[in-house]
């Protein structure tokens, strides 16, 4: 029996090639024609609607061949022993690309727009969530006597800027001094840690700079909290466009559905540990919307340390193998860079 069963997984995995590369349902004949599987075009027959009757595949309505269903692309990526890791130029290239980067904006955009140029489907990375990160460094620059630039810095590269009126002259020892008691208490923290710690600041400051850093710990405690606004990088949609066919009528659905930010966090969220991938096939995405597409997601960071997550979104009809080995590859490589590795 378990030689049927390897058989008809053989039948199965060839219906899932076929049908992705050509976007055409596949018949028993295509499929003795185009692969080696060793049997009578009797048997594929059989096991074909021995796959049918088990909900692996079904057939449209329009066609005599079949073409594989939600079940059969799960069956099919649970059963994947190896992904094809990419060649050495395309790891080159990656690396190339993603480390001409200037700074952590500049590394997200480009990764999204290589997870999307490499996979051909819509790319979202999410930034590092502050939770995991640390402050590195506050710099403080006197933009004139009276105004302050104040540059937050965290460990995987976020730099957030704020300039703050005082409202009176501040010298250069002051600077200094609140350059000091800034990065004294602030550096090396975790971002929510520090936040709680800068609410401390003013009460804690010399008299003659306790206004000053009254003002500075406002600008500054809205660097340290999280903005939803910033959460996503998106790219790639168009890609969707060019197959309308696998979306019958829910593409302006998807499309919406992927302007809204909490979908898309949600879609991201089953990335928990950095480098393991998660492939969620149609109806087992929670968002309705979202039911005729795959999300293939993974999480990046470095030494077990998650910073965000990141995937691509496209038709069910997708080259697993390809989709994953790139986001696989492309997410080692972010978590590289934003760590210092």
């Amino acid at each position: 029996m378990a030689s049927a069963d390897e058989r008809r997984f053989e039948v199965l995995r060839a219906i899932v090639a076929d049908y992705v590369s050509n976007q055409e349902p596949v018949g028993s004949k295509a499929l003795v024609d185009r692969h080696n599987l060793g049997v009578s075009s009797a048997t594929v027959r059989n096991d074909m609607a021995a796959l049918e009757e088990d909900g692996y595949i079904t057939q449209p309505h329009t066609s005599a061949g079949r073409i594989p269903t939600d079940k059969g692309y799960r069956l099919f990526v649970d059963r994947l022993s190896q992904i094809k890791p990419l060649s050495a130029a395309e790891r080159r290239a990656i690396v190339q690309f993603l480390e001409g980067a200037v700074d952590l904006d500049d590394v997200l955009r480009r990764s999204v727009r290589l997870l999307a140029q490499l996979t051909q489907q819509v790319a979202v990375v999410q930034y590092p969530t502050l939770t995991n990160s640390t402050v590195r460094h506050v710099e403080v620059v006197a933009l004139t006597s009276a105004r302050l630039l104040i540059v937050l810095i965290t460990d995987t590269g976020r730099v957030d800027q704020r300039s703050v009126d005082l409202g009176d002259v501040i010298g250069e020892e002051s600077v200094a001094r609140l350059r000091d008691v800034l990065n004294g208490t602030l550096s090396g923290r975790r971002l929510p840690d520090a936040a709680a710690k800068v609410s401390e600041l003013p009460e804690q400051a010399p008299p003659e700079l306790r206004d000053v850093v009254l003002r500075v710990s406002t600008a500054l405690v809205e660097s340290l909290v999280e903005h939803p606004e910033e959460r996503l990088v998106l790219g790639g949609t168009p890609n969707l466009t060019r197959n309308v066919a696998d979306f019958p009528g829910s593409l302006r659905q998807v499309l919406e559905a992927l302007e809204e930010q909490v979908v898309v966090l949600k879609l991201l969220a089953a990335a928990r540990n950095p480098g393991a991938v998660t492939v969620r096939i149609g109806e087992e995405n929670e968002d309705e919307q979202m039911r005729s597409t795959s999300v293939v997601s993974i999480g990046y960071g470095s030494n077990e340390v998650l910073l965000g997550g990141m995937g691509v979104v496209g038709p069910t009809r997708m080259d697993y193998p390809g989709t994953i080995a790139a986001v696989r590859a492309v997410a080692t490589y972010v978590g590289r860079i934003l760590s210092g590795d």
